[in-house]
């Protein structure tokens, strides 16, 4: 099962992730990205979606609203290849070199994994 993590801003040390997941892309599994299903309130997304170099997916930008880096971005529209690939629905990604990650922990002081992870 996948480890939770929290994750925070290579640049300002801001949380911009509680609910990060470390994923791959799929067009291209040589590229390290963490995703999430929730976005957080300490990012946005900026300037206007464009189309994935290595698929046909719409994203957008997404920026760090504490120093304003681009730290990964928001799927708009998914391709029909992405669509049909194994998936964990995820929308928000988060560029690996963008962001340092932070493994959560239980109460009991366990590893967080994902089917464990609070609402």
């Amino acid at each position: 099962t996948k480890h939770v993590y929290k994750l925070l801003c290579k640049h300002c040390k801001a949380i911009v992730c509680v609910r990060g997941m470390k994923a791959f892309l799929l067009a291209d599994s040589s590229v390290e990205l963490y995703s999430t299903d929730r976005p957080f309130s300490n990012i946005c997304v900026v300037g206007d979606d464009y189309m994935m170099h290595t698929c046909h997916c719409r994203v957008q930008d997404v920026a760090c609203l504490e120093c304003g880096n681009v730290i990964g971005y928001h799927i708009v529209a998914p391709c029909t290849l992405c669509l049909g690939s194994s998936n964990n629905g995820h929308l928000w990604m988060f560029c690996a070199e963008q962001c340092e990650p932070v493994e959560r922990y239980d109460t009991n002081q366990k590893a967080m994994h994902w089917p464990n992870i609070p609402k």
